[in-house]
């Protein structure tokens, strides 16, 4: 272990060696490769170089218990850092878990109204909100690709990309049905109603990812329909792409250009199509550890929201926050966080069944 460790310093020192390199800070797709592997490994170097530190001054603590005048000090220091030292090899083990390579890719993240009618189109919503909020605070950009507005300004339907470094890792964990429980403002007896929407995240498909062969698409173009400005509903820009073999239709309209609509939808039915040949490969294989605690699976209730008491609970990792307030307002880190270690930690056990 102790060579691996050493192998990932000399790595990290030749990063940072070569972010000062002249001929790097010229070329700017290298140096923000570079950059990003850098920042990748910054956790782990920290955590590697603590666990160093602890061993080093552990060798030294144990070499002083021959000296009378420091024995006890250094038996304290010493069983000190033995108890130290377990919780950082842990904390180690979990970094050096090999990374998801989609983690990296961007996202497509589709919200639908469930069950509940107007109230779960305005839950839709608020998860709208609440996931561009969180994409802001995460440096992430978001670009709307279709939408379906209610009477009351609910959403029974939108689809987003999330673009940025590692955006669809940030959002994986989000796939499921979410649940509210709430009293609707349109309730007049002061009844709470519980309420779904569902979320499917995606990581987005390149050309290169999934080919799609012409004969199989039809193609339509026609005037998008709803909320999106003037210009928007008076000319035929939004793209309705069928894909014949499966039946998938993906419509995008929120674009004034008829061209960005047509690569979006394409993008989007590439995505869906990867994501599902992914899922069967995973069902004959039997080892996805991310479906283990729920991403992924439509139908699976995942969190619940509770407006009377200002809870969220993640069903998957049994995780209570009653910062209910914080998380609508884009503070997923929390939620995030608890659900990255949990699929950490399932992973370590895998390895060690």
């Amino acid at each position: 272990m102790l060579e691996k460790l050493a192998q990932i310093e000399k790595e990290f020192q030749g990063l940072e060696a070569s972010l000062a390199d002249p001929g790097v800070l010229s070329d700017q797709v290298r140096y923000q490769q570079i950059s990003r592997r850098y920042a990748e490994m910054g956790e782990l170097v920290r955590r590697i170089r603590e666990y160093q530190k602890t061993l080093a001054e552990l060798s030294q603590a144990k070499a002083l218990l021959a000296d009378p005048e420091f024995a006890d000090v250094a038996r304290s220091e010493a069983e000190e850092l033995e108890a130290r030292l377990p919780q950082i090899e842990q904390e180690l083990e979990l970094l050096l878990l090999p990374k998801d390579p989609l983690d990296a890719k961007n996202a497509i993240v589709e919200i639908r109204a469930g069950t509940g009618g107007e109230e779960a189109a305005l839950f839709a919503r608020d998860l709208f909100e609440m996931y561009l909020k969180y994409a802001a605070n995460q440096g992430l950009k978001t670009d709307v690709l279709d939408t379906s507005l209610t009477d009351l300004g609910g959403l029974s339907k939108v689809s987003f990309e999330v673009n940025g470094p590692g955006a669809y890792g940030m959002f994986k964990y989000e796939s499921g049905v979410h649940r509210v429980q709430r009293v609707p403002n349109t309730e007049t007896q002061g009844r709470i109603h519980t309420s779904t929407a569902t979320v499917a995240v995606l990581p987005e498909a390149e050309e290169s990812d999934l080919e799609l062969s012409p004969a199989d698409l039809r193609i339509d173009v026609m005037r998008a329909s709803g909320p999106g400005g003037q210009g928007v509903n008076t000319t035929d820009s939004a793209v309705r792409v069928v894909h014949l073999p499966s039946g998938m239709i993906v419509t995008c309209m929120d674009s004034r250009s008829q061209i960005k609509n047509r690569e979006k939808a394409l993008t989007i039915l590439r995505s869906r199509l990867l994501e599902i040949k992914r899922a069967e490969e995973v069902e004959k294989l039997r080892q996805n550890r991310l479906a283990q605690i729920g991403t992924g699976e439509r139908s699976e209730k995942i969190r619940t929201y509770n407006f009377p008491q200002s809870r969220i609970t993640d069903h998957r990792i049994h995780f209570t926050t009653h910062d209910l307030e914080g998380v609508l307002a884009g503070n997923l880190e929390p939620l995030y966080q608890a659900l990255k270690k949990a699929d950490q930690e399932r992973q370590l056990q895998e390895l060690a069944h």
